[in-house]
């Protein structure tokens, strides 16, 4: 937690609002409550040495009331109140903790009051690095007097302290998802410490959303540049997810190595999409990515074949798209339908792609970002944007859904 969140929470003013606002409160003391001579004349002399800072001696006689057999209900809490004071002041954790748990359980205790002091407690416990002492304090008063900031984070940052990466992840991920739930943008420290608690935790694709969310609400070149490398490094990325990353790659000038452009190629041939290999081919041509030095001879002799795949895709379009209307499962229409985007044909190409669609793909996610990737081709970039940002579940593809989305939403410089 940063010096300027302690300070705000400020643990010993925390305590001392909680002890002495309690009668102002609430009038939880009663007509019959009285303190008898002997706890009341160990009370005064406790009183009398606080106000001295005479801490010490304060606590003894304390403790000598605390020892008084037979005290009352009330004489027991007003003890428990003026040696939560005490170790307020003379920065005592545990005797404040230990204090404060005898006045938030009873039910002398105005609920404003005990909230207070549920968040003295936490702050005494964090400002002592006693994390594990603080997570109950601040878990109970999120539960009962709901969402404060400072609590969220301080909750997030003792697990986060102790390495407890389960824990950090718990309660990151719950407040991320109820900012964002809420319309709000969650704070950076709270998402980096998500990213690396699903880190520590090995959990790539959780790892992998959390970089997308930072590189959506803060668009850093370290984020985007992490996120992408974990997307390419991720062993449970599908083949047709690689490509639509290594496109991503191509869109934000990170791919410039030729055989990066042939991989990328392939992957397109292999889809059943050589027109869009083609096209890809010709930019790295365009942005000098390819046929220079000594890999031009190769490029030029790639660069033919998926031509003429291309060519032979074309003169089978009419064929494909006839046969795809009647096929009883989605991936034909999905396929072919892309091809007429490709070749031009972008209203019946989507139209197709659409019908493939309510054909119940086997992967409905990984095929609707194809769907999202035809209209982006196919010049449709806000419908695009739409189609990506519908991409459920949370799994990769709703990532690489994301960071399209992410992309093409970006202001044009």
């Amino acid at each position: 937690m940063s010096l300027s969140l302690y300070r705000r929470l400020s643990a010993r003013n925390l305590l001392l609002a909680g002890v002495f606002g309690i009668a102002a409160l609430a009038g939880s003391a009663q007509a019959e409550d009285v303190l008898g001579q002997a706890v009341g004349k160990d009370l005064q002399q406790a009183q009398s040495a606080l106000a001295s800072k005479n801490y010490a001696k304060a606590m003894e006689a304390v403790d000598a009331a605390d020892a008084v057999k037979g005290k009352t209900d009330y004489e027991a809490y007003t003890t428990a109140q003026m040696r939560a004071a005490i170790a307020a002041q003379s920065g005592n954790t545990d005797a404040a903790i230990k204090a404060y748990d005898v006045l938030i359980n009873s039910s002398r205790t105005p609920k404003a009051a005990k909230g207070q002091m549920l968040m003295a407690q936490a702050t005494m416990a964090y400002g002592a690095k006693q994390y594990a002492r603080a997570i109950p304090a601040t878990e109970r008063y999120l539960k009962e007097y709901g969402a404060d900031p400072r609590m969220q984070t301080m909750l997030i940052q003792c697990y986060y302290l102790q390495q407890d990466w389960k824990g950090t992840a718990k309660a990151a991920q719950e407040q991320v998802d109820a900012t964002i739930k809420a319309g709000k943008v969650p704070a950076e420290n709270q998402l980096q410490m998500l990213a690396t608690a699903y880190t520590n935790l090995k959990d790539a694709d959780a790892k992998t959303h959390a970089y997308v969310l930072l590189a959506k609400y803060y668009s850093k070149p370290d984020y985007w540049s992490m996120l992408i490398h974990d997307l390419v490094a991720n062993p449970n990325l599908s083949p047709p997810l690689v490509f639509y990353v290594e496109r991503l790659r191509l869109a934000t000038g990170v791919l410039k190595d030729p055989s990066d452009y042939q991989d990328m190629a392939e992957r397109a041939v292999q889809m059943g999409l050589p027109q869009l290999a083609l096209n890809l081919l010709n930019q790295g041509y365009a942005n000098h990515s390819l046929g220079n030095g000594p890999t031009a001879a190769a490029d030029a002799k790639f660069h033919a074949f998926v031509a003429q795949q291309a060519a032979t895709s074309r003169s089978q379009l009419a064929a494909s798209v006839t046969q795809a209307a009647s096929a009883p499962n989605a991936g034909p229409a999905l396929t072919a339908g892309y091809n007429q985007v490709l070749n031009g044909q972008v209203d019946a190409g989507l139209a197709l792609m659409k019908a493939g669609l309510a054909k119940k793909p086997r992967y409905p996610d990984l095929a609707q970002v194809e769907y999202g990737m035809a209209q982006m081709d196919g010049g449709q970039k806000a419908e695009a944007i739409k189609t990506f940002g519908a991409v459920s579940g949370n799994g990769a593809a709703r990532d690489v859904a994301e960071l399209w989305s992410l992309l093409l939403s970006r202001p044009v410089k």
